[in-house]
Formats: C-alpha cells, sequence, structure tokens
C-alpha cells in the first residue's frame, strides 16, 4: 500500500510541477524539484498550503491542462472563517465516490441498499432526469437536520417504516437527536444494517446512545470537502482507517514537524487523485492522533486514533497551553449531572461563556457543579458566564460547534 500511495504521490507532484502555477513557482522559491521527492519524508520539504494561500492564489492552484469551465466545482462552508472555492475533474470524482463506497460497505451497507441520512438542506430533485435519479439510484430518504423538532423526526419514522432503508448516515450529533427521540417515544422497529456518523465530532456517549436506539453500532467516518474521504472506522470499531491509496496524511507540530504516534498534531493532506487542482500537504484546520497499533481486521492501513476538533475549536489557556473543547464538553457533560447540551464561546483569553441546555435531571446544584468542573482547568482568572438556552443554533450547513475561540491562532 506505501508503495502504491508513493507512486501516486510521485505522479502527482510531477504533474503540479509542470501544470500547477501555483506549485511551479513554490518549487522554484524553494529551490526543488518534483523527482527530488523520493521519499515520504522528503515531502516535508514543501511548505504546507494553508486555506488561505488558496484563497490569495485562487485559479494558479488550477492546471493549466485543464479547462476551469469543465471541473466540477465545489464549496466549503467555511466553518472555520474560511469559505474556499474547489476544483476537480471527473476521475477525481470517480476515485472519491470508490473510495466512499468502499467505507460504506464497512459499515454494513451494500450496493442498491436505501439510505436514511440526516443531513442539512437536502437536495430537492427538480428535472425529469434528477427525480428519476433519486428515485431509483439514489434511494435516500431525507431527515432536514434544519428543522429537527417532533413533527419532523415523527414524519421521518413512518417514511422510514414505508421505505425501509438499510443503513442511516449524517451529521454525528443530529443522528443523536434523533436517537433521543426514538428512545423517548419507544419505537422499536427502526433496526438498520449500519449507521454512519460523519462531518462532525462523534462523542462517546452520543455513540452509546445511537446504538442502543438502534441496535446496531456506529461506523465513525472522517472527511472534508477539499479532498474527501480522509479515514474511516472498520468493524473493528477501534480507531479510522486512513484511506491511503487516495490521500497521503501527516500530523504536525506548530512548527509543522511530525509528531509521533499517540501525540495529537495538525492534520495535513496531500490528495492523490485531484490533478485538476492539486492540493499538496494542505492544512484542514483539524487536530488528531495517529497511531502505530495494527487493526485486528487485517487491512493493514494506518489508523487515526481519535479526532481532538479542529484548530478553531481548541480553547485558549490563561497559562498559555489551550484544550480541545470538544474533549471538554464531553467530560463536562458526563461529569455534572442535569445538562442536555452545552457550547463553549471564548471571546477572549480571560472570558468563557457556558450556552447551557437544561436535562431532564437538572436541579438547583448542576450549575454549580457545572462551574466548579470548569474552574478545575480554567482556574479563577477565567471569568466564566452561564447562558439558560433552551436548545444550541445550528450553523447553516446543519451541523454543531460545541466549542468556538474567537481568539486569533
Amino acid at each position: 500500500m506505501e508503495t502504491l500511495q508513493l507512486s501516486r504521490l510521485k505522479a502527482l507532484l510531477l504533474h503540479a510541477e509542470k501544470h500547477s502555477p501555483h506549485y511551479r513557482e513554490l518549487f522554484k522559491q524553494h529551490d526543488l524539484k518534483a523527482d527530488d521527492i523520493k521519499t515520504f519524508r522528503d515531502l516535508e520539504r514543501i511548505p504546507v498550503t494553508t486555506k488561505q494561500d488558496i484563497r490569495n492564489g485562487g485559479d494558479r492552484f488550477i492546471s493549466d491542462s485543464h479547462d476551469k469551465r469543465t471541473l466540477v466545482r465545489s464549496k466549503t462552508g467555511g466553518s472555520t472563517g474560511v469559505s474556499l472555492s474547489l476544483f476537480f475533474d471527473e476521475a477525481c470524482q470517480e476515485k472519491r465516490n470508490a473510495a466512499q463506497l468502499m467505507a460504506d460497505r464497512w459499515s454494513g451497507w451494500d450496493l442498491g441498499m436505501k439510505r436514511a441520512s440526516v443531513w442539512g438542506n437536502p437536495p430537492v430533485p427538480g428535472s425529469v432526469k434528477q427525480k428519476l435519479r433519486h428515485n431509483l439510484l439514489d434511494r435516500t430518504i431525507y431527515l432536514d437536520t434544519m428543522d429537527l423538532n417532533d413533527c419532523s423526526m415523527s414524519s421521518f419514522v413512518d417514511r422510514w417504516r414505508k421505505e425501509k432503508p438499510g443503513a442511516v448516515f449524517g451529521h454525528a450529533h443530529s443522528i443523536y437527536v434523533f436517537a433521543k427521540y426514538v428512545l423517548l417515544e419507544g419505537i422499536t422497529d427502526l433496526r438498520p444494517q449500519g449507521i454512519v456518523a460523519t462531518s462532525m465530532m462523534l462523542l462517546e456517549h452520543e455513540r452509546a446512545t445511537i446504538q442502543q436506539a438502534f441496535d446496531c453500532e456506529v461506523t465513525n467516518r472522517y472527511g472534508c470537502e477539499e479532498v474527501g474521504l480522509i479515514a474511516c472506522e472498520c468493524e473493528q470499531h477501534n480507531g479510522m482507517h486512513i484511506n491511503v491509496p487516495h490521500v497521503y496524511v501527516e500530523f504536525l507540530d506548530t512548527n509543522d514537524n511530525p509528531v509521533a504516534p499517540g501525540e495529537p498534531g495538525k492534520i495535513v493532506v496531500t490528495d492523490l487523485n485531484n490533478f485538476a487542482m492539486p492540493l499538496i500537504r494542505y492544512r484542514v484546520e483539524d487536530v488528531g492522533v495517529c497511531s502505530d497499533r495494527i487493526c485486528e481486521c487485517g487491512r493493514g492501513f494506518p489508523l487515526l486514533e481519535k479526532l481532538e476538533g479542529r484548530v478553531a475549536d481548541f480553547l485558549r489557556l490563561p497559562g498559555g497551553g489551550q484544550v480541545a473543547g470538544i474533549s471538554l464538553v464531553e467530560r463536562t457533560l458526563t461529569k455534572v449531572p442535569g445538562i442536555e447540551q452545552m457550547q463553549l464561546i471564548q471571546e477572549q483569553l480571560n472570558e468563557v461563556t457556558i450556552n447551557r441546555v437544561k436535562g431532564s435531571d437538572y436541579t438547583d446544584e448542576t450549575d454549580n457543579d457545572l462551574l466548579k468542573a470548569m474552574r478545575e482547568l480554567f482556574g479563577e482568572s477565567v471569568d466564566l458566564s452561564i447562558n439558560d438556552v433552551k436548545e444550541i443554533p445550528q450553523e447553516a450547513s446543519g451541523k454543531y460547534r460545541f466549542s468556538i475561540c474567537r481568539i486569533p491562532q
């Protein structure tokens, strides 16, 4: 697998050197040639590409061997504050779809099986061709995460019973919200063969609730709009297999040096499929932990041990350190009874706002216990305030953010 990966990497570098104006100039600036990259460690000689680089470079990232008008265009939602326009050709699209199909089958889904999709802004077929594809090929029913309420979820249950989908796909937290509804209503006949949670951090208490509601294990998946599938759990559900044939993934410290297995690092990805708009050593603004374990499934793909959140989700500590906000939220939710959901927002170094939704077991002591748990980490120098809210608002994409740091990184 590494031989295949290195071969594809070399082909991409040669193409970028010849056809990508951005990388052609970058290589010249650093006195590099594609032929100089003979090992994965040699790749570290190429500077990391950031979202800002792409915004500033624009069409200079697009290969002059491709006609921009014929390319597939996509746009990221800008969850870290930077929206990007991406381009790729049909060959790249087909390979990304193939990688996703492979990962889909690990979850228990198989070709031809209907899906129940818990997603924001679901596509609405317009033309006759689109309607035929939707009904005959896509075979998907949707629960719109932009409007999750008892009425919409009840209607979704009715349609589920009629269509009988074999697998569930969607935002991790949104599936969790639906799973809680299923448990609360005592619904016991929704039994998919596979569940894929993606697009957001999957918390362990959410995984447990989803599995209880549907009597089916949850497959955690990680990817992004820019490069497609990055990693996915297999049937063992013990770490996510990195999509080695299609991406090369690095885990770097603040100085862009590799971290050791078991240590958190900023995730940097090279897309081995996109020759229309090469992305080499692209920092996706997420933090994860790589592993040197070998999965019992025998596939041999290296493992992403866990995700620790997006860079923008890390809260700053007065002493100069930082903490993964998502981990803090999860720890607090499991430690303090009476909290249904919470979100941490840090506007300044000495100020953290806690948006808290009351749980059914909320008491007069809940908020005191929550503040005490937060003080264990932030100390007395940080002003902690609790907002009593009925719900945590979603982003435009339908996702939820559990922690938001607005201090410049």
